[in-house]
């Protein structure tokens, strides 16, 4: 590495030469890098890929297992020290630089290409997951289309309910073996599922049509796919706010419990959390600012991006929260009712005006004065606890499967809610996707010509690669692939990338010079605390995270959880030795770029080559904007370039070399 750090692009520096010692100079036009076509776009874009299916699905979990309100708290304050300053970071370094994660890093330093690169392979690994279960909610969302809805009730063999969904529920028995049909461990591989792999081949059709023109082609559907969430969840909050049971499902959600603060854990779940929410460490956050005019307002964008961001998590908890209130509520009430008709039946008597007067708190306090001591012959009086159904599937796709579908079929119209439900799943997970996608196709097409020629075809190529691998998760074992996925492809990774960009902006460029360069870029100054923040806070904090992720990795032995169908119930499962290997291969393919990266620009450096020399198709797209340099101004210059201008009549690029 070179003592002199490299300027950033579009700062008016260009290589000049003496004009009078006779010196030939050549002025080499590029063709201008593309743009949103509206700053609505590009918010929406942002917006679109980092509120995902976790804000729906994992935040309230989180909150509600990790003290409520308190968690909140925690949440907010990691969010304002470290993802807003990391996620300003990303969004002024593709800004400012105009190149995906690849061309970014690689201006930083040749030796920091590798930080790029791994960006890529964790985007690629998180895309053939992501999509299976778009894939899912396509399988649900064609499956709504009909009353009652198919999970509604359990199936019948003659006149005999189908033994597994009785020991279960209905809407369990759909997910697990209707939709997935699932083996009962990740050893059993099973054949392939026919109906999931053609709701994945039409996931894949819809990411390829809505990518294949670029950012000109995702740009337009975000408007639709980011907004459209917004509407349904809505319509869900404004439907659950009038559901008996839903004031405590809220309460027991944002109870807020301080003592939990003290768990090391509760900390580095709000980090990892705040980390996956904004999308950090994907290259998507780079590749989408870069298309962006140079002197638009970045840093205003991280601060909106995030705080919306914030306030969709806390609006999908209270929809959550007030639907599962009501599903508890009516699944405890419906149990109170079968023990006081046993009791009626078995002569015994309880102090109650009527059954529908008693309330659950009343039945509670007599389930532990009274109710726990009857003993009714082939009966087990239960203690129909609100709280305990309240906890029961809120996570993950048990969320989204199962405790959601079942609250709708107790809604009147459940069909129409259940179209609504998983088309706002849908259009979220395609919003995530287009992002991840941009985190592959933008820096591998900046960086390499060939594929920048020929980007449809490059793009078409990516969706056919990713169906074809996803392949094995649409198996009958295949969501035990998925979950390994998501629990050991991207964290560490992705954990590690963050650290070396905040390292190599704040330490190896410089935070200064960087801020400095973004008051320039932005014709204001930047707060000088954004300097502290990343050379100390943020690497401390990620560090922090990364300790414990390895700590609970080693100590814990890695488990999936499977469901069993003869006992019809989740168990528990260590990962077989075999699956240890291909999760800790996940971890060090994605890494490995780093490294390599380094050492290649190592090897170079003994050589006495640069990277350049080295990869002759590597070509870096425009770095200035359009309209910047009037065409008269270098006129001369341009007619010995055979007048080649853009149709706006301004030079797009203008670099000098000495022939």
């Amino acid at each position: 590495m070179t003592s002199e750090k490299p300027p950033l692009p579009g700062d008016g520096q260009r290589d000049e030469a003496d004009l009078g010692s006779g010196v030939e100079q050549e002025v080499t036009l590029e063709a201008a890098r593309d743009g949103w076509d509206s700053k609505v776009e590009y918010f929406l874009a942002q917006l679109g890929f980092s509120v995902g299916l976790g804000n729906v699905w994992r935040f309230p979990y989180l909150c509600h297992q990790n003290g409520g309100g308190a968690f909140i708290l925690l949440y907010v304050v990691l969010m304002v020290l470290v993802g807003v300053p990391l996620f300003f970071l990303e969004l002024a370094a593709g800004q400012s630089i105009r190149q995906g994660s690849i061309g970014v890093w690689r201006h930083i330093s040749p030796k920091l290409v590798g930080i790029g690169y791994s960006s890529c392979v964790v985007c690629f690994f998180v895309a053939l997951y992501y999509n299976v279960i778009i894939g899912w909610s396509i399988f649900y969302m064609g499956n709504s289309f009909q009353y009652p809805l198919p999970w509604e009730k359990c199936p019948t063999e003659g006149n005999i309910t189908v033994k597994e969904c009785a020991a279960s529920s209905p809407t369990s028995y759909f997910w697990y073996r209707k939709a997935l049909d699932i083996t009962d461990s990740i050893d059993e591989t099973g054949e392939f599922n026919p109906i999931i792999t053609g709701c994945l081949l039409a996931a894949w059709v819809i990411v390829c049509l809505a990518m294949y023109k670029g950012i000109k082609s995702t740009g337009k559907v975000m408007y639709f796919s980011s907004v459209f969430p917004y509407v349904v969840l809505l319509c869900f909050l404004i439907r659950g706010l009038t559901l008996d049971g839903a004031s405590e499902g809220i309460k027991f959600m944002f109870y807020p419990r301080l003592e939990i603060l003290a768990d090391v854990q509760v900390w580095r779940q709000a980090a990892t959390q705040v980390f996956f929410a904004l999308g950090l460490g994907f290259g998507s956050v780079i590749a989408y600012s870069s298309y962006n005019p140079r002197n638009n307002n970045c840093h205003r964008d991280a601060f909106t991006v995030s705080g919306v961001n914030f306030l969709t998590s806390v609006l999908a908890s209270l929809v959550v929260f007030a639907v599962l209130g009501f599903r508890a509520k009516t699944i405890a009430t419906n149990c109170v009712k079968r023990n006081l008709k046993a009791i009626s039946s078995a002569d015994l008597f309880i102090n109650a005006s009527n059954v529908e007067s008693l309330t659950l708190k009343s039945y509670e306090d007599w389930y532990r004065s009274k109710g726990q001591y009857l003993k009714i012959p082939d009966y087990n009086i239960t203690a129909c606890s609100l709280e305990e159904e309240l906890k029961q599937g809120v996570e993950g796709t048990g969320l989204a499967f199962i405790a959601f579908t079942e609250a709708m079929t107790l809604f009147p119209g459940s069909p129409f809610w259940s179209v609504l439900f998983f088309l706002m799943l849908l259009n979220l997970g395609l919003s995530t996707m287009f992002g991840t996608m941009a985190g592959i196709l933008t820096p591998l097409t900046d960086t390499f010509k060939t594929l920048r020629n020929h980007k449809l075809i490059f793009t078409m190529c990516s969706c056919v690669l990713g169906f074809l691998i996803g392949l094995m998760f649409t198996q009958r074992c295949g969501n035990y692939f998925v979950t390994m996925f998501d629990d050991y492809s991207a964290t560490l990774p992705l954990i590690i990338v963050v650290i070396f960009q905040t390292i190599s902006v704040a330490w190896v460029y410089g935070a200064d010079r960087f801020l400095e360069d973004l008051k320039r870029m932005l014709n204001r100054p930047v707060p000088v605390v954004y300097k502290y923040l990343w050379k100390y806070v943020c690497p401390v904090a990620m560090l922090g995270l990364l300790g414990a992720s390895l700590l609970k990795m080693v100590l814990n032995r890695p488990t999936y959880t499977a469901w069993n169908r003869e006992k019809a119930s989740k168990e528990d499962l260590p990962y077989p030795g075999w699956a240890l290997a291909v999760l800790v291969t996940l971890i060090i393919v994605a890494f490995l770029p780093v490294p390599i990266g380094y050492l290649h620009s190592l090897l170079l450096d003994r050589l006495g080559q640069s990277p350049a020399d080295t990869e002759a198709r590597y070509q870096p797209c425009a770095t200035t904007d359009t309209d910047l340099t009037p065409l008269d101004t270098l006129h001369p210059l341009l007619e010995e370039n055979h007048h080649s201008h853009s149709p706006n009549g301004h030079i797009e690029s203008v670099q000098s070399s000495v022939l």
